[in-house]
């Protein structure tokens, strides 16, 4: 399967893939849905404890759609396992301080971002359109 990555994602999975780092990229809707799949069939667990061995997650669409309380559960149950123990990227086009409202239930949205935002660092990239944007 061939995924598209941008500059900055190829150059992460390059630099994790130097230092013998394991790299899963998947996009968070394809992420939550595999979780649902996996609730289903019950092998829940065994799919969080395959994300949790991974050294490098890459989560692209981060918060493109707002989440729904199951999903948000499912979530938290991804990182709270990596959290401390392993790294991830989180891909947005929104800003970090929007991404509270995207997730339903107050309390989860606070332990999901709270996971997110103590040991970490945000990189934000302005997008200029050298056509449309004056400089």
């Amino acid at each position: 399967m061939r995924i598209k990555l941008d500059a900055q994602q190829q150059a992460a999975v390059l630099e994790a893939c130097k230092h013998f780092y394991t790299v899963k990229y998947i996009r968070l809707p394809e992420l939550l849905a595999e979780l649902a799949v996996a609730r289903g069939e019950g092998c829940f667990k065994k799919t969080i404890n395959q994300y949790k061995k991974y050294g490098l997650l890459i989560l692209d669409e981060w918060m493109l759609v707002s989440l729904t309380e199951t999903e948000a559960r499912d979530l938290l149950e991804i990182i709270h396992s990596r959290h401390k123990n392993a790294s991830t990227i989180f891909c947005s086009q929104f800003a970090p301080v929007g991404w509270h409202k995207k997730i339903s239930e107050a309390t989860l949205a606070d332990a999901i971002l709270d996971r997110i935002g103590h040991d970490s660092y945000v990189i934000e990239i302005q997008y200029v359109d050298a056509d449309n944007d004056k400089l």
